[in-house]
């Protein structure tokens, strides 16, 4: 297997979690628990299926999520997240943080997903 080169630590975190929708995936598992493809989509609206099935390969390549395939008819699919991916929730919560002190009137919240946005928390 040929090595992923990386000038610094930073940039594994990036070659991980970086992508459309993979940080938002990872909060859903989190957060939600085992989840299937539909549920998925239906959480992240701001993603087309071709784009959430490769985030989600990706992170299951990366040891983030993991894919169980339930032998039944029609097939069954759970994503949920493993003990490597779970240690990313501190990560993602100063992630959810940082972007609600710095939500300004360039950005229009649509679908709040790290609970109440810094403008409705303030008096």
């Amino acid at each position: 297997m040929e090595k992923i080169r990386v000038t610094c630590e930073m940039e594994v975190t990036l070659k991980m979690i970086g992508g459309k929708c993979k940080p938002l995936i990872l909060d859903s598992l989190i957060c939600d628990g085992n989840q299937r493809f539909s549920q998925l989509m239906r959480r992240i609206t701001q993603v087309s299926q071709r784009t959430l099935t490769n985030q989600l390969r990706e992170l299951e390549a990366d040891g983030l999520v993991s894919r169980t395939v339930y032998p039944e008819v029609p097939p069954h699919v759970e994503y949920a997240i493993t003990e490597k991916g779970r240690s990313l929730a501190p990560l993602l919560e100063l992630m959810c943080e940082w972007g609600a002190s710095h939500l300004d009137d360039r950005f229009e919240l649509t679908d709040p997903q790290c609970g109440e946005p810094a403008e409705a928390s303030k008096p």
